[in-house]
């Protein structure tokens, strides 16, 4: 396990009632959790996600609060380990006391503190698109569902660039998944997938992958690759002479941190599928980025699960509100049918499995690393979880098959091999 440590921040001398997990009014203010990799391959997604998650916090708390305290927040390292992330969610909900908790972002972290959100009744809130083949009462999805960004976005590539694909992933539950649905949906839209190869998370070995994107020559490449292995890839596919003109690359998982992270200009032509975008033409969104460039820097810029999260405290909030208390089973009542209109747009929390009503976007890269918006929907769609094209048990046992393959774990252990 990665070693990790957990900090706090926020008023000094916080106290929290150690006789209960039931959550409540501190002395002094609302204790919440904010659970993200800030150390290890994953920091370089996450940082950006606890920030925009503590502007929320601030904004709420300079508006005088939610039922008049102060929010707190308690800012822990799940340390891009999934161990970590189940020993902090725990010690957050029995330790810290915590009313709420707002992190993951792999789909591994999710699934592995999803148990226990379930079993002490707690109420987490997701900021991350992913792969569905889930839903928990104990979990607010504020980012999109399979039919609101990988769905969408196979359909347009093959309108718009190609019917022959290569896909790529880091090596774990959401971009196995995902290419699973790919595949499906390729299949029946009849056309072909050329390849499919996985990385380790955190792996700086893209070699094997370039040599067979070069070899198949796709016309369009797939990529969920997840963290700061995104920068080797992508300065392999143009030392290969692979650019956008060639062969486009459609990314899930890369938003404006990361390519401001990888710096490269050579990204420009490339495409991301998103909800959210920073050059969303929306009034709620102007004051987003301006809040959140006066906090942290102008040069700052912001992304789809930045934004996801910085709805979410915004959405737990109307809840408490509504429900005139922090009580995790009154609040997890109060969130249905919570409506915002976001920087991203008008959303809406689906009553019926806690996933979010959120519009599709599809963005070209741009030489100053933003997106222009080539397509979007007209309107929000209502999340679908588990995609049509197989049972709902078909694809729990697609999800046994790749958990107990590997270990009992939601990624393949390095030392399994290829």
């Amino acid at each position: 396990m990665l070693k990790h440590t957990g900090f706090r921040l926020g008023l000094l001398g916080l106290f929290l009632c150690a006789a209960s997990v039931i959550p409540a009014l501190a002395a002094d203010g609302i204790p919440v959790g904010i659970l993200h990799s800030l150390t290890g391959t994953m920091a370089f997604s996450e940082k950006p996600v606890v920030e925009a998650t503590l502007l929320a916090i601030e904004e709420i708390n300079q508006a005088g609060g939610v039922l008049g305290e102060p929010i707190i927040p308690v800012v822990r390292d799940g340390a891009s380990n999934w161990d970590v992330f189940a020993s902090e969610a725990t010690d957050l909900i029995t330790k810290d006391h915590v009313a709420v908790v707002f992190g993951c972002w792999t789909s591994a972290s999710r699934k592995t503190v999803k148990p226990v959100f379930e079993h002490y009744n707690h109420l987490l809130f997701y900021p991350v698109q992913y792969e569905g083949l889930e839903q928990s009462p104990n979990i607010v999805y504020t980012g999109a569902a399979p039919n609101q960004q990988i769905i969408p976005a196979v359909k347009w590539s093959l309108d718009n660039l190609g019917r022959r694909f290569y896909l790529v992933g880091s090596d774990y539950v959401f971009p196995r998944a995902a290419n699973a649905i790919i595949r499906d949906q390729v299949t029946s839209l009849r056309g072909e997938i050329l390849g499919e190869q996985y990385i380790p998370l955190g792996s700086r070995d893209v070699k094997a992958v370039i040599d067979e994107i070069v070899k198949r020559q796709p016309d369009v490449i797939l990529n969920t690759i997840n963290g700061d292995t995104n920068i080797e890839f992508f300065k392999a596919l143009r030392a290969a002479g692979i650019t956008p003109e060639k062969i486009p690359t459609v990314s899930f998982s890369i938003a404006e941190p990361e390519l401001q992270a990888m710096g490269l200009s050579e990204l420009e032509g490339d495409y991301a599928v998103w909800n959210y975008f920073q050059s969303v033409e929306h009034p709620a969104n102007h004051r987003f980025i301006e809040h959140f460039k006066a906090k942290y820097g102008r040069t700052r810029v912001v992304s789809d699960p930045m934004e996801a999260a910085y709805v979410g405290v915004y959405l737990w909030a109307q809840a408490v509100r509504q429900a005139k208390s922090t009580d995790v089973a009154v609040v997890r009542k109060a969130i249905s049918g919570q409506v915002m209109d976001a920087p991203e747009g008008l959303i809406f929390i689906d009553p019926a499995t806690h996933h979010t009503w959120k519009q599709v976007r599809v963005g070209r890269i741009r030489n100053d690393l933003q997106f222009d918006i080539v397509w979007e929907t007209s309107r929000p769609f209502r999340p679908i979880p588990y995609p049509l094209y197989r049972s709902k048990g078909a694809w729990q046992l697609f999800l046994d098959r790749l958990y107990f393959g590997w270990g009992n774990h939601w990624a393949k252990p390095a030392e399994s091999g290829p």
